[in-house]
């Protein structure tokens, strides 16, 4: 159903506070006093509207609605609450105090209502105008999606629907519980779940969406563990006491957990994979039997999921009733070191879902468009989302090459010294130019610090809590600890050049200029050394600056000359990304 965001809505409040909806759209059939009154309303929603956009906006608010900490809204109470019931009495009770700062969490009860769909339903308030679905907002990444089902579209529509059930604005919370209805049949399954939870928690505001897509989910694939972890009790029982009565019998419909199985899964929410070990040795049943390795990648922290890896017992590419691999679940979980410790054990990014998808493809509809193409410069959204979709890609362009740190090792010459370091330094200036990528990179080798650019020589006592070895001993010893970094250090530099190659050939660029390994031999205690060290390192600074800037700016050209290929337009985005993420 199109929203017409000149529909105009009276403002005719009865004694509920809710406002009736009186369409304007074909007042040439009216009467000439009541198109009149239609044009006199039209004027009213236009002058409220006007003080809700800037620079208006600000200026004459006297309240703020901070979004997730950082961003405000700027609010005008008298017209909130002559428009909501719930302003009327938040803005009563709490008076003129602590500056008229209000948490949209807090307004919300902690259920997550993004920034657009606030304003979305704040300018319905001040002009009475349901405005058009934001395109970037309501559209993922996936090029080749409608639109009209997937994820991003789903979860604004699902905010602005408790947000506007929280305020008490009853006609727009039907006409969005109406455009819901419209789209279930295309809708994911798993994402019936989190319209089928809202449409619960407004119970009889939103009766009809809560019934259709309660009869939508019994009749999906959707298994009693994922329904558990996204409903309450009672709503997980009345579907699996349905579907018997549908006849669904099949085996993805009714799986249903044994005992051991669930000490498993619980073993696991406690992050406690010594526990599974024990367990397993019990002889029930197995980590493939039990799906243990799908559950840890959805629900569990990163750590407890690479160590149930580190066992070695469960196939990597093992499908659960619904035929979906472990990758699958990881695109659906969004954490970018979950989907790379996994494509490094040997998972298939080709392997398709049975509907036909592949894991990039799950991961390109639960991204916002507008978040895939923001620039990271703007420091406004996390990169994660764009970060798994890139590597996904790298994934699918190739298959991952073995030993390419070994050709690092083999550029810094035979000297183990010389070889660490240049290890060290790589990676520092990954974390200096790249932080979300090293990141991803330095926590699977298990690195937890680096020397850190500029080369200055550390103590094995260094302030922060940094883990360093001296590199300036006389001898230098190649101790085991010494060694073991060494293989985590390679690790991290191997993880790098697989799935960030954008990255990865700046740093060659920069650690081929025979300026790092000469910084680190210069004396640390004549005083005209440590002046020519400084002086170097300045250089060296201005060197990689140029070169980054450099970098940038002919690949920004390469990306423009692409864009009338659609192909070479999404490889021209992720490397441009890759580059960027900073």
């Amino acid at each position: 159903m199109p929203m017409d965001s000149r529909t105009t809505l009276s403002d005719s409040n009865d004694n509920s506070g809710s406002s009736s909806i009186c369409f304007a759209s074909q007042t040439e059939t009216l009467s000439p006093e009541i198109c009149g009154d239609v044009a006199a309303l039209r004027r009213l929603s236009e002058n409220l509207e006007s003080i809700f956009k800037p620079p208006d906006f600000d200026f004459y608010s006297d309240a703020k609605i901070i979004v997730d900490g950082d961003r405000q809204v700027p609010v005008h109470r008298c017209i909130l609450s002559a428009r909501s019931p719930f302003f009327r009495s938040v803005f009563s009770s709490a008076g003129r105090e602590g500056g008229g700062k209000f948490e949209l969490k807090e307004l919300t009860k902690d259920f997550k209502v993004g920034f657009d769909a606030l304003v979305a339903v704040l300018g319905y308030l001040y002009s009475g105008h349901i405005r058009p679905l934001p395109k970037g907002v309501c559209a993922c990444s996936d090029e080749d999606c409608s639109h009209v089902g997937c994820r991003p579209a789903v979860n604004f529509m699902v905010e602005v629907l408790y947000a506007s059930f929280t305020f008490q604005i009853s006609e727009l919370v039907a006409l969005y519980q109406r455009h819901l209805l419209d789209i279930l049949d295309k809708v994911a399954p798993d994402d019936l779940l989190v319209i089928l939870s809202v449409s619960n928690t407004c119970n009889k505001a939103c009766e009809r969406l809560l019934q259709k897509c309660t009869e939508f989910v019994v009749k999906s694939d959707i298994d009693i563990v994922t329904l558990e972890k996204s409903l309450p009790h009672d709503m997980v029982k009345q579907i699996m006491d349905s579907r018997p009565e549908l006849g669904l019998c099949g085996s993805e419909n009714n799986y249903f957990p044994d005992k051991h199985v669930k000490r498993i899964h619980r073993a696991l929410d406690s992050d406690d994979v010594e526990l599974v070990r024990m367990l397993l040795k019990e002889g029930h049943t197995t980590l493939d039997d039990a799906y243990a390795l799908h559950y840890a990648v959805a629900y569990c922290d990163a750590k407890t999921t690479t160590e149930l890896l580190d066992l070695g017992l469960a196939d990597i590419n093992y499908r659960n009733p619904r035929g979906y691999t472990v990758l699958h679940f990881a695109a659906m979980r969004k954490e970018p070191k979950i989907i790379v410790s996994l494509l490094t054990k040997g998972a298939r990014p080709s392997d398709l879902t049975p509907d036909g998808r592949k894991a990039l493809q799950i991961s390109k509809r639960l991204t916002k468009s507008v978040d895939y193409n923001r620039s990271t410069e703007e420091g406004k959204a996390s990169p994660k989302d764009r970060l798994c979709i890139e590597i996904l890609e790298q994934a699918e362009r190739r298959d991952p090459l073995l030993g390419e740190a070994s050709v690092s090792l083999a550029m810094a010459g035979d000297d183990l010294r010389m070889k660490l370091l240049y290890l060290e330094n790589r990676v520092g200036l990954a974390k200096l130019l790249f932080p979300m990528e090293a990141k991803v990179a330095m926590d699977i080798a298990q690195v937890d610090g680096t020397l850190e650019f500029p080369l200055t020589i550390h103590s094995r006592n260094a302030p922060g809590g940094q883990r360093t070895v001296d590199l300036n001993e006389a001898p230098f010893k190649i101790e085991e600890e010494h060694l073991n970094r060494m293989r985590a250090l390679s690790k991290t530099v191997e993880l790098g050049k697989r799935f960030f190659p954008r990255c990865s050939e700046v740093l060659n660029k920069i650690m081929d200029a025979d300026n790092l390994s000469e910084l680190a031999y210069l004396g640390n205690d004549i005083p005209e050394e440590r002046l020519l060290k400084k002086r170097r390192y300045m250089e060296l600074q201005e060197i990689l600056s140029k070169a980054f800037h450099e970098d940038k700016e002919e690949f920004d050209k390469c990306s423009a000359m692409l864009s009338s290929s659609t192909t070479s337009i999404g490889v021209a985005r992720s490397s441009n990304r890759l580059m960027f993420n900073k």
